[in-house]
């Protein structure tokens, strides 16, 4: 999304540093600790939801679309590597194909 003035033209993010610091101060161990797997997963999530979001308003937008895909598939990827139950468990849930 852009905001366009007479001169300068600004882009309006959806995840500032405020947002980000919030988000690992309560699903990571502290609020700098960007590297732990609950932490990144709750990131993607936010990502995720925001991106929902977004294609609801622009269903023809496919970078994006493609970029959701790409999130999800690297969520369940992680899941089946690491506990193949909680994997069988959301794809069943969800209605994902394998």
């Amino acid at each position: 999304m852009y905001l366009q003035t007479t001169l300068i033209t600004f882009k309006i993010m959806y995840l500032d540093k405020a947002k980000k610091e919030e988000i690992f101060g309560q699903y990571g161990k502290s609020a700098t600790d960007t590297g732990s797997a609950e932490a990144q997963i709750a990131l993607f999530s936010y990502r995720i939801a925001h991106l929902t979001e977004h294609l609801k308003k622009n269903h023809k937008d496919y970078n994006t679309a493609r970029s959701l895909t790409m999130l999800v598939r690297k969520l369940l990827k992680y899941l089946y590597t690491n506990d193949i139950n909680r994997y069988r468990a959301i794809i069943k849930a969800l209605g994902l194909r394998k």
